[in-house]
């Protein structure tokens, strides 16, 4: 079942998908389509579109819990997938031993292998990339502060224009993907985590403003401003 995520500087929708209960997010502004973490089930992701041409694929770390139907759903729309340059081997190719207790997804061609601070564009919203590793090596988180052409989304660097600009439509939002759950983070045992990266990166993210919302790959929604006073404390982040 699709549910909508109210107050957002975009309309957001997410479905709970596979035994791993993910969260599978649709993001639309009317001119372009944004799917993040497509987990398993394709056809039910492909329903969700309602017809909508989807014109991106988000994907936040390799691992196949978060990549299960991505090979089909990419070749059942044409859409581009975004992967870090860090993990995009590993969905071209997936490896299962050491990495997630999960079975292996299908390999899949990505597109634009991403770096730390680059902008996507799709229709009117630009994506930011922020590469956050610890639970992968590539893992990434994909910020969008504001949801029209022209307005250009603030770098992490705290309550700027672009969440001024954002708090007038509706809340910044961050898919987190295994970075950062609500009122915890992803796990940093599996190959290519390291609890010296994930706390770099919740240093990174704590930067955001207060009122960016929390969408996690797993889980409660949350805000930047209840992580910083609960997960990121724990952490030993100022």
């Amino acid at each position: 079942m699709k549910h909508a995520i109210e107050g957002l500087c975009v309309p957001v929708e997410y479905l709970v998908l596979g035994y791993l209960e993910n969260n599978v997010y649709v993001a639309s502004d009317g001119e372009g389509t944004v799917l993040v973490d497509p987990s398993c089930q394709a056809p039910a992701l492909l329903a969700a579109l309602d017809g909508r041409k989807l014109d991106a694929i988000f994907v936040t770390h390799y691992h196949s819990d978060h990549t299960g139907a991505l090979a089909e759903l990419r070749e059942a729309t044409g859409a581009v997938v975004y992967a870090s340059v860090q993990d995009a081997p590993y969905v071209r190719n997936p490896r299962k031993a050491g990495t997630s207790p999960v079975p292996v997804a299908a390999p899949c061609e990505v597109d634009v292998e991403l770096q730390d601070g680059a902008v996507v564009q799709v229709g009117g919203m630009q994506w930011r990339f922020l590469h956050t590793p610890g639970h992968s090596l590539g893992s990434g988180c994909f910020y969008l502060a504001a949801a029209r052409a022209g307005e250009a989304p603030a770098g992490g660097e705290g309550a700027g224009a672009g969440a001024s600009q954002a708090a007038a439509t509706g809340a910044p939002v961050l898919f987190s993907g295994d970075t950062l759950f609500c009122g915890t983070t992803g796990r940093t045992d599996f190959k290519g985590g390291s609890v010296a990266d994930m706390y770099d990166s919740l240093a990174k993210l704590s930067k955001l403003p207060d009122n960016v919302a929390v969408l996690p790959g797993h889980g409660a929604f949350s805000t930047i401003g209840r992580e910083r006073a609960t997960t990121m404390r724990k952490w030993g982040v100022g």
